[in-house]
């Protein structure tokens, strides 16, 4: 007899604004297969990365846990010898497998290149993509580092196929990522046994690449916006065409799907291609401050759909906080799998998105180098809160209510100096309680890290 536990993908891009999908409010470009699936389930309007850069917000989604609790705090560096994600740190293919599902993953990793970190040492049964932090978009090599000064870092070809390194010169990779997706839900669906599927690109971090096709959709854009608006237009078209595999294996109504991005759009100057050295302004984040690299809501409020047909009801919009940590034990619920014996951060929002339930107040924290962030209720403290990285930060403490001013205008720290108090402790504590974990368990990681310049 057919297994009859869900089926679960996730998709997450990569440096991707809030604002940056017509459902979340783009007016310039359309993303039709994503508003698909948002208005058919729920779309979140505060939901949050748990970091502001791509490795930490990786590690925390796949492991339900805070990225200094996974054993990943900062940007991984991409040289094959960089280790990442300890094998010690449970995620969602490694207890999915266990539980009896079948597990793949295509796209962008960017948890460590040593092979105790690759993909198939946490749980995935296959996978096929690339293990640094960005590539080419078309020879799918790592360039950034080079330039660095860095011992090991020359360009590097970085494509792989369950751990083989494979060549596809030419081949535009979110092309490759929807191509090879759906062969493995063709694969995985011809089996009993339920499936797990992630599904990380790396669009539209740079380089902003696209093949003419998608750019020509927006001739009337600038173009910076124009190659955003292609480069995302084609992550939509790979969505579809995911989703329409997942369909005609006649799995779409028992299929569990997760969408969102790892961090704000990127500010970098590298964006532009052409020796500009302005901020790039190509992504948005909608009514929010800051961008990637940043704890104001610009850097770490997210675009996220969760979707699925006849347990989720469609066309909710839902404004309670939750975080990507979420995932790991919304999909436990969702499969089955007793999450007790679990250290565990992130919390199921099933009860939620499918039965109603209203959740209690939470508090979620954030860290990045000097910046310390925490929500709670309607109230959101940043401490040395910066909006673009390297510059100075803008105070030391600041505080906002994100309901009545949800772009963090106004700092009332000093007009409410007992709530700044009591925030800045407890966000001072639970940083301290991350940085004690961190020196017991993970020390030996910080030579393989870095913290800004990689991705």
């Amino acid at each position: 007899m057919p297994d009859s536990r869900p089926n679960i993908i996730v998709f997450m891009t990569d440096d991707q604004g809030y604002g940056d999908l017509s459902c979340m409010g783009a007016t310039d470009f359309r993303t039709p297969n994503l508003d698909g699936l948002a208005a058919g389930g729920a779309r979140f309007t505060s939901w949050y990365s748990n970091s502001p850069v791509c490795s930490p917000s990786r590690a925390a989604l796949l492991s339900g846990r805070y990225p200094g609790n996974a054993g990943v705090r900062s940007i991984l560096r991409g040289h094959r010898t960089a280790t990442g994600l300890p094998r010690s740190t449970p995620t969602i293919p490694s207890l999915l497998s266990e539980a009896g599902y079948q597990t793949r993953m295509v796209g962008k990793w960017h948890l460590g290149l040593a092979d105790e970190c690759r993909p198939h040492s946490h749980g995935f049964d296959q996978w096929y993509g690339f293990l640094a932090g960005c590539i080419d978009f078309y020879s799918h090599i790592f360039y950034w580092g080079a330039n660095r000064g860095w011992p090991g870092n020359n360009p590097t070809h970085d494509l792989w196929d369950n751990n083989e390194e494979v060549w596809e010169n030419g081949e535009y990779f979110t092309e490759l990522i929807a191509r090879k997706a759906g062969e493995y839900v063709r694969e995985m669906a011809a089996n009993d046994e339920p499936f797990f599927l992630y599904v990380p690109f790396n669009a539209p971090h740079y380089p902003m690449h696209a093949p003419q096709k998608y750019v020509d959709r927006f001739p009337g854009l600038p173009w910076d916006r124009q190659i955003m608006a292609a480069m995302i237009s084609a992550v939509d078209d790979a969505v579809g065409s995911i989703m329409n595999e997942v369909d005609r294996s006649g799995a779409a109504n028992n299929t569990l799907t997760f969408f969102t991005s790892d961090n704000g759009p990127s500010r970098e100057s590298r964006n532009w291609l052409d020796g500009n050295r302005d901020p790039y302004y190509g992504g948005t984040t909608g009514a929010f401050k800051g961008h990637k690299f940043s704890l104001f809501e610009g850097g770490v409020r997210e675009p996220a759909i969760v979707h699925w047909p006849g347990v989720i009801p469609a066309g909710q919009v839902i404004d309670d906080p939750v975080a990507s940590m979420d995932i790991l034990p919304s999909a436990l619920e969702a499969a089955g799998v007793d999450d007790s014996a679990l250290e565990l951060d992130g919390q199921s929002i099933l009860p939620r998105v499918a039965r109603g339930e209203t959740p209690a107040e939470r508090t979620i924290f954030w860290e990045m180098d000097g910046q310390t962030a925490v929500r709670r209720g309607d109230w959101k403290l940043v401490l040395n809160g910066q909006l673009v990285e390297h510059d100075e930060p803008i105070a030391d403490i600041h505080l906002s209510n994100v309901i009545d001013d949800p772009g963090e205008a106004n700092n009332l720290a000093e007009a409410m100096p007992e709530l700044a108090a009591e925030l800045e402790t407890l966000a001072e504590t639970w940083r301290a309680g991350i940085e004690e974990r961190w020196e017991r368990d993970y020390a030996r990681l910080k030579q393989n890290v870095q913290t800004h310049g990689m991705i």
